[in-house]
C-alpha cells in the first residue's frame, strides 16, 4: 500500500492511498471530500469513477455536495425543524423552508483532522471533528470520526463513528458521485443498477417524504434485478418527473441481505457492489448537474453521476415507520459502508 499526502495551494490538505490492483482514493480534510476514486476496467486501465471539480475552490458552498461527509442530518428536514424529547429545535433553513444536509454550518464544509495508518491489508485515511452543542441548530457536542480504508481486496470502506454528549439526531453518508465509464467519459444512462429494495419512500413537490411507504412493484422504480438506467430516466411517472426527471428517493433494505447495491457499466466491464449496515439508501441521478459546474471532464451535465448515499431517514423526524435517527447521549454512533470493485 502507498500513503502520500500533499498540501494545496490554499492550506488544504489531501491524502491518496493506493493498492497493487489500480485502485486508489484521495480525499480532502476539507468536509472530508473524496476528489477521486479510481478502480480498472476489464482491460485493466485504471480510471477515474467519482466525478471531480476542475477548480478545488468549486468545492466551496459546493450546491451539489461532491464526494463530501453529509451530515449532521443526511437529507432534508422538513420545515427545518424537529420535536427531541419534549423540546423543538429550529435548524439551518437551506433549501427554501427546508434544512438539505446539515444546513449552511454542515459538515462537508469543515476542516477535519486528518490522519493516516497503513498494516499488512489494508492503508487508511482517520478524520476527526468536533461539532459543538446548537451547530447548525442541533443539540449536544458531537465527536465524529469517519474512516476511509482501502484494502488489497479491492474493496473501499467508509466507517462512520459518533458520540453526543447530549440525546440528539444524527444520521451521516458519503455524497460522492459515481460514474463507472471512467473519467465520465460517457453519462450514467447505460448503466446498471441491483438495489435490493421493495420499498421506496414517496415524495412531496418539495422533495420531502410525504410519510408513505410504497411499494415498487409495478413501476420505475422496481430495482430488484439488475435494470439498466436510461429505461426509468425518461418515465412519465410523476415521482420521477418531479424529481426533476431520475431518482432522488430512499429505499428501505431489505432485512438480513448483505449485498444491499449492484452497480455496472458493460462498456467499461466495471462492477461495484456495496454492502451497508444502513437501513437504506438515497438513490440519486444528478438530475441538477448542470453546465455551471466544471468538472475534470468538462461541463457537468444531467446524468453525468449518481449518488447512493446509505443512511438512515430523517423522515423519521415527522412520520412513523422510518429508521429512527435518534442518538442517546453517551450511546454509540457506529456504521460502515462498503465499496468493492471487480471487473467483467
Amino acid at each position: 500500500m502507498k500513503i502520500t499526502e500533499q498540501t494545496l495551494p490554499n492550506d488544504w490538505k489531501e491524502v491518496t492511498i493506493e493498492n497493487e490492483q489500480g485502485i486508489s482514493f484521495s480525499v480532502l480534510n476539507y468536509g472530508g471530500i473524496l476528489t477521486s476514486l479510481n478502480a480498472p476496467d476489464r482491460n485493466g486501465n485504471s480510471e477515474n469513477v467519482v466525478l471531480t471539480y476542475e477548480n478545488y475552490d468549486d468545492y466551496i458552498g459546493d450546491p451539489n455536495y461532491l464526494g463530501a461527509i453529509i451530515g449532521r442530518v443526511a437529507g432534508r428536514v422538513h420545515n427545518s425543524s424537529f420535536q427531541l424529547n419534549g423540546n423543538e429545535y429550529i435548524v439551518h433553513a437551506n433549501e427554501g423552508k427546508n434544512s438539505l444536509h446539515g444546513g449552511n454550518e454542515g459538515l462537508n464544509s469543515k476542516i477535519w483532522e486528518m490522519t493516516t495508518y497503513k498494516n499488512a491489508d489494508s492503508a487508511g485515511v482517520i478524520l476527526t471533528v468536533e461539532s459543538p452543542h446548537l451547530e447548525g441548530g442541533y443539540p449536544g457536542n458531537v465527536s465524529i470520526q469517519v474512516t476511509y480504508e482501502l484494502n488489497h481486496h479491492n474493496q473501499f470502506v467508509i466507517s462512520y463513528h459518533a458520540k453526543s454528549d447530549e440525546d440528539t439526531v444524527l444520521t451521516l453518508t458519503n455524497h460522492s458521485y459515481f460514474n463507472l465509464s471512467g473519467n465520465a467519459k460517457r453519462t450514467v444512462l447505460d448503466h446498471e443498477v441491483q438495489i435490493a429494495s421493495d420499498q421506496y419512500v414517496e415524495l412531496d413537490t418539495d422533495l420531502i417524504p410525504t410519510g408513505n411507504i410504497k411499494s415498487v412493484e409495478g413501476t420505475p422504480f422496481d430495482l430488484q434485478s439488475k435494470t439498466a438506467l436510461r429505461s426509468r430516466l425518461f418515465s412519465d411517472d410523476p415521482q420521477i418527473q418531479l424529481a426533476g426527471g431520475g431518482f432522488d428517493h430512499t429505499y428501505l433494505f431489505k432485512d438480513g441481505q448483505q449485498e444491499k447495491i449492484v452497480l455496472q457499466e458493460e462498456e467499461s466491464g466495471r462492477v461495484m457492489t456495496i454492502e451497508t449496515d444502513q437501513p437504506g439508501v438515497v438513490f440519486y441521478t444528478g438530475n441538477g448537474l448542470s453546465g455551471e459546474q466544471l468538472l475534470t471532464k468538462g461541463p457537468a451535465q444531467k446524468h453525468d453521476g449518481l449518488c447512493l448515499e446509505t443512511q438512515s431517514s430523517p423522515a423519521s423526524l415527522h412520520h412513523p415507520g422510518f429508521p429512527s435517527i435518534e442518538l442517546k447521549a453517551g450511546e454509540t454512533y457506529q456504521t460502515y459502508t462498503k465499496f468493492t470493485f471487480d471487473r467483467k
